[in-house]
């Protein structure tokens, strides 16, 4: 057995990785995460609670994203950074999000024409908002 380089995967190979990785982390909160083939709603995975009652439609990313075609969605984002996981509903995060950057993300071309908006890396601000939302 020899460990694999993810920065040597491709795409799709990234998301299967991510995918299994966090499984394992929203395992300890009581989730199985069933994996969609066809980005059902928006998402990537369910994650079922064991009480059999709460369920999660989670969109996987590389990275902080918001994205306007998952508004209204009843979607979670999920995503690493340094060694832990976020997880957040979008649309609830969006909102603190678009008044925090109420003169940049909020205004950006990227958000305001394109719908989508991500950081590649978290600052101290970011993080101090995400620390709610950090699992494993």
């Amino acid at each position: 057995m020899k460990k694999i380089l993810y920065k040597n995967l491709n795409a799709k190979q990234k998301e299967t990785f991510n995918f299994q990785k966090v499984s394992a982390v929203l395992a300890d909160y009581g989730y199985a995460c069933i994996r969609l083939n066809d980005d059902w709603n928006g998402a990537d995975f369910i994650a079922q609670h064991i009480d059999g009652l709460n369920y999660l439609k989670i969109q996987l990313k590389a990275r902080l994203t918001f994205d306007k075609k998952y508004i209204g969605k009843d979607l979670h984002v999920c995503f690493p950074n340094n060694g832990f996981w976020y997880l957040y509903k979008h649309d609830t995060l969006l909102e603190v999000f678009l008044k925090e950057y109420s003169d940049g993300m909020a205004i950006s071309k990227s958000w305001v024409d394109e719908g989508l908006y991500s950081w590649y890396r978290l600052g101290k601000k970011n993080l101090d908002i995400l620390k709610d939302f950090r699992i494993g």
